[in-house]
């Protein structure tokens, strides 16, 4: 359990750098005590944002900001669901993988709007992925659930090292 418990931690770190340039001050100021932690990590990260080869989106600036709101609710939800995870709050943290990172027509519209296909699939894979999640934590089985979060987290780690705005 603490094996999966530090595997999604690690998970979250990643996700929250991909999306750093978020205004908090408590966000950079936790992100800044992680990097100190793990100074290879940090070397690493510098030499992936210098030899940034990933795909742009190529989005307008007011698209970008939208893009990132969208993907800072989504962190904060995973945040949410792991918190209720914790707490054996199975119902909890079910409605809020479903409601706040299941596929809705709204998110469909949203992964089709960026013009291109993988992009889209990622999107709509995370999005299933995160219905799907919501179905197992039901199950009340704590290690599935987090099996499945991690599953869900995946689509992220891959989209954010395939693709930047």
């Amino acid at each position: 359990m603490e094996k999966i418990k530090s595997i999604i931690f690690i998970l979250l770190i990643i996700v929250g750098f991909f999306l750093a340039g978020c205004n908090s001050s408590e966000t950079e100021k936790h992100t800044q005590s992680v990097v100190t932690e793990n100074h290879s990590e940090m070397k690493m990260m510098h030499n992936h944002m210098v030899n940034d080869d990933r795909i742009s989106l190529h989005l307008s600036q007011k698209k970008a900001q939208h893009q990132l709101m969208n993907m800072r609710n989504h962190l904060k939800a995973v945040q949410s669901i792991i918190d209720y995870l914790a707490k054996n709050n199975f119902d909890s943290a079910s409605m809020v993988a479903s409601s706040k990172l299941g596929l809705t027509n709204e998110m469909k519209m949203m992964c089709s709007s960026f013009g291109n296909k993988e992009f889209e699939r990622l999107g709509l894979g995370f999005h299933k992925s995160a219905d799907r999640m919501s179905e197992i934590i039901k199950t009340k089985d704590k290690t599935k659930s987090f099996e499945a979060l991690s599953s869900t987290l995946n689509y992220c780690v891959t989209c954010h090292s395939t693709f930047k705005q």
